[in-house]
């Protein structure tokens, strides 16, 4: 079956202000991901880099747009899923679970987005995927969402942008678990140790950008 997530082709350095914006095809080719089934199996260094690569860079895409409002404490993170026709229920649904999950960063669809949305045919599987130059997107399988929940796949993509890395090995009430449990496992909720660590990342991307805003003033 399908390892895991990102690919980064360049280190992360670049300030964003108009979202990222990058097609399937425009990406370097990406780990497989979320199907994998071998139960001990959690994701290289590497592939965790990858992940929070696409982390930062969507972070910083909507910092730099929310620099009008900096005393807004909840950061917004604006998707577009005009590509993912197909999908735009599961999309809309992973979006209201999250946004219920936690609360220092909340999921919105609009335009200028800061990540992007697609679906097709592919032999890896769905992933989320970076060329690690600020553009990213999530890649939603139609095999895959067959043979697995898709509310839980499309959740669990979204839960690498917003900064969580696979864990294979979990059990099924942990949403990055991904395909581990199997295609039984339906649950598209982050679980309480999921929920903390996106609400510590976000924090963390606040309590940074407010940094940077003081000594700017100074």
């Amino acid at each position: 079956m399908n390892r895991s997530v990102t690919v980064l082709s360049a280190a992360l350095g670049v300030a964003l202000a108009a979202g990222l914006a990058a097609t399937p095809a425009s990406a370097a080719s990406p780990a497989p991901e979320f199907g994998y089934t071998a139960g001990s199996y959690s994701g290289s260094a590497a592939e965790q880099a990858d992940i929070q690569a696409f982390h930062q860079a969507v972070m910083k895409s909507a910092l730099a747009k929310q620099a009008a409002n900096p005393f807004i404490q909840t950061v917004y993170v604006t998707y577009d899923a005009s590509s993912a026709p197909t999908f735009r229920t599961q999309i809309s649904r992973s979006a209201q679970i999250w946004n219920s999950s936690v609360r220092n960063v909340q999921l919105r669809s609009g335009s200028n987005a800061d990540f992007r949305y697609y679906e097709g045919n592919d032999s890896r599987g769905s992933y989320a995927s970076t060329d690690g130059h600020g553009r990213g997107y999530i890649f939603l399988d139609y095999r895959q969402n067959q043979q697995y929940d898709s509310t839980r796949v499309t959740a669990h993509e979204t839960g690498h942008v917003l900064g969580l890395p696979d864990h294979y090995s979990g059990p099924c009430s942990e949403l990055m678990s991904g395909g581990g449990p199997g295609t039984s496992c339906t649950n598209p909720y982050p679980n309480t140790n999921e929920k903390r660590r996106v609400d510590q990342l976000w924090a963390n991307g606040l309590a940074a950008f407010d940094k940077g805003l003081t000594k700017t003033a100074r």
